[in-house]
């Protein structure tokens, strides 16, 4: 994967990862995913994107070079991540939603905790925090250059994907839920399941 094809604008970038592979090796092992459901996030100009007021110590990456993952915690108790996208200065980043276990299967199942089975398989990293777990990616992977010589966390390029993509509006967003720039393989069973925002009920 070269970085030129990372520093385009967003809504370009984030197809193109469709059909790409995400390769994680640490201590434990390597397991790898081929990407199958991205969202994009156009910083400034994105009212659901973490840099749309400006840079903080928690997104900075997002304002740096093309090609660096981005992963942050929420909810407090789950990490996400992204592919940090277009010219650096303008923050823009591809939220890694879903992905199939390529290599790596029997050490994915154990950091998920699931059995060996064509269901469980189906959702190892079928949704963005799963994806993290399976991977064995957390806080420290933040700021990694994914397309460094030798690093541990790699985007390659893989088998791609030639067809139209499918489309659709973000999952969870209270800010510009409408727009459709939600990503996947279509008829891909490790695409994870919409849920649209639900405000929560005060007591």
């Amino acid at each position: 994967m070269r970085r030129s094809l990372l520093a385009g604008p967003v809504l370009e970038v984030a197809p193109r990862l469709l059909g790409t592979v995400l390769r994680s090796t640490t201590p434990e092992g390597t397991v790898a995913v081929r990407l199958t459901e991205v969202e994009a996030y156009d910083g400034p100009t994105d009212p659901g994107s973490h840099a749309y007021r400006g840079q903080t110590p928690r997104n900075a990456v997002m304002f740096g070079p093309a090609g660096f993952l981005y992963v942050y915690f929420t909810y407090g108790m789950h990490f996400c991540m992204n592919v940090v996208a277009g010219p650096e200065g303008q923050p823009s980043a591809v939220l890694l939603r879903a992905g199939e276990v390529i290599e790596g299967i029997e050490l994915a199942r154990l950091r998920r905790n699931q059995p060996a089975s064509k269901k469980s398989d189906r959702d190892l990293a079928r949704g963005p925090a799963r994806l993290c777990v399976a991977l064995g990616i957390g806080r420290e992977g933040n700021g990694t250059d994914l397309l460094a010589k030798n690093s541990s966390i790699e985007l390659l390029k893989g088998p791609g994907f030639d067809g139209e993509p499918a489309t659709g509006p973000r999952v969870g967003l209270r800010e510009a839920a409408d727009r459709p720039w939600r990503f996947w393989i279509p008829d891909e069973p490790t695409v994870s399941t919409y849920r649209p925002h639900v405000p929560k009920k005060r007591s």
